[in-house]
């Protein structure tokens, strides 16, 4: 399932790239920037602010939706079983469904609109959510990607089954790899997930010898601190053949999205942290012998 295809980006891999963006995780970040990804099903989007109280959803969805005595919409997600429905029923767009299945032949169609862009180093990078987790029809994908000479990068977390990492080796140009914590305690408490499993999953990966480019989200109050990062970019140090690690500072922009479906934003809101907040992180990996940039 999809929930977003973003064209003529510049972030993600080299040149000019399609971004796919597939639905559903396995990690729970407390900080995710797109929380609509995190279910493998549809997610149901409501912005009160722009409501016109036509009634559409209302008559749409009786059970699962009522109108609010104080403002807007009271929504209850849970007894709403067919969301596709709601799709297109709001004239105002106050209400949006996150997620749609799409074949491997619609997603082929939509890359080959952008072919012509994809000269000097470009191509398509598939992020998420996390693409690792989806089924065998992102393998399909990529085996066409790879025999149309497409450069294909993954965005991943890494955290999922080694068999699901193994079957996409050979046919992914970069892996991009978010390690955000090495502490078990810390990566468990603030998405989940157990941080043993990526970090085996690195070592295999890069022992196989994919290109990996590690990522480290920097986040205030999860990882923002010297020693977490230096240790681990020493970490990363261990293991052979990874030449480059990313630094990508902490930002506010899906925050919003938290309120619209629904959900509890749990991280504690602080400033967005800046390129000057990184410049000790980006020394320290220098010096370890690694290219660094700030950013995707």
């Amino acid at each position: 399932m999809i929930f977003n295809i973003q064209r003529y980006s510049t972030h993600d891999g080299g040149g000019i790239r399609t971004l796919i963006f597939y639905k559903g995780c396995p990690l729970k970040c407390q900080w995710c920037s797109n929380p609509e990804s995190q279910s493998f099903g549809t997610s149901i989007l409501y912005d009160s602010k722009n409501c016109k109280d036509f009634g559409d959803c209302v008559l749409t969805a009786p059970f699962g939706i009522k109108r609010s005595k104080s403002n807007g919409l009271d929504i209850r997600r849970e007894l709403i079983h067919d969301a596709e429905k709601l799709r297109d029923v709001c004239a105002a767009k106050a209400m949006t469904i996150a997620g749609e299945s799409l074949s491997v032949d619609d997603l082929l169609a939509e890359v080959e609109k952008d072919l012509p862009f994809y000269k000097n180093n470009g191509g398509v990078t598939l992020s998420g959510g996390e693409p690792l987790a989806q089924g065998q029809e992102l393998v399909h994908l990529l085996q066409i990607l790879n025999k149309r000479r497409i450069g294909t990068n993954i965005e991943t977390s890494l955290h999922v089954k080694w068999d699901l990492v193994e079957r996409c080796i050979g046919l992914v140009r970069t892996f991009l790899v978010d390690l955000k914590h090495i502490d078990p305690v810390k990566f468990r408490q603030y998405t989940s997930g157990d941080a043993a499993l990526v970090m085996n999953n690195l070592e295999k990966l890069a022992y196989f010898g994919a290109d990996v480019v590690v990522r480290i989200p920097v986040i205030p109050g999860f990882n923002h601190s010297e020693s977490e990062i230096e240790a681990m970019v020493d970490f990363v140090s261990t293991i052979r053949r990874i030449e480059e690690i990313h630094f990508l500072p902490y930002h506010t922009f899906g925050v919003e999205k938290y309120r619209m479906l629904g959900m509890e934003y749990q991280l504690n809101k602080t400033g967005q942290l800046e390129d000057k907040d990184m410049a000790a992180y980006v020394q320290y990996a220098q010096k370890q012998g690694y290219k660094t940039k700030i950013g995707g």
